[in-house]
């Protein structure tokens, strides 16, 4: 089931940030995910969240700011499930228009992506990473 995030569930929700960040960008240090850790901690709380919930246990969830996704995560174990795509759906279903950065080097998000509709702006230098991000755009 897929409903609001609660204040309560911030540690759960950040250890799925944590390991899917590490695990899915294998390209960017360890150090920097767990650096930016309490920052993102503390902006979770401003951000439009949505979680997967199966059975009291969260499997992943989507993090809005207005219509930019800051990111979708699945706990590792969850992954290549659909969980991804019913989160994203389920946003696609309040919004006309999305966008979201995703890295270059991650094939397996930019691929989901373009497979959901989006199509990529263009490309930008991630100062933070020293990563390329494409830019990308759903609309209805």
């Amino acid at each position: 089931m897929i409903r609001n995030f609660k204040i309560d569930e911030l540690d759960s929700v950040m250890k799925i940030w944590l390991e899917s960040n590490i695990g899915s960008h294998d390209f960017i240090s360890e150090d920097y995910w767990k650096g930016n850790y309490e920052p993102v901690k503390n902006l979770l709380p401003d951000a439009t969240i949505f979680v997967y919930d199966n059975d009291d246990s969260i499997e992943g969830f989507i993090g809005l700011m207005g219509n930019f996704i800051a990111g979708i995560f699945v706990s590792l174990n969850n992954q290549s499930k659909g969980i991804g795509k019913a989160l994203l759906d389920y946003v696609k279903e309040s919004y006309s228009e999305l966008s979201l950065h995703v890295y270059k080097k991650n094939p397996r998000a930019v691929n989901f992506y373009k497979r959901e509709g989006f199509k990529v702006l263009k490309e930008q230098f991630e100062e933070n990473t020293g990563e390329i991000e494409l830019i990308m755009n759903w609309t209805r």
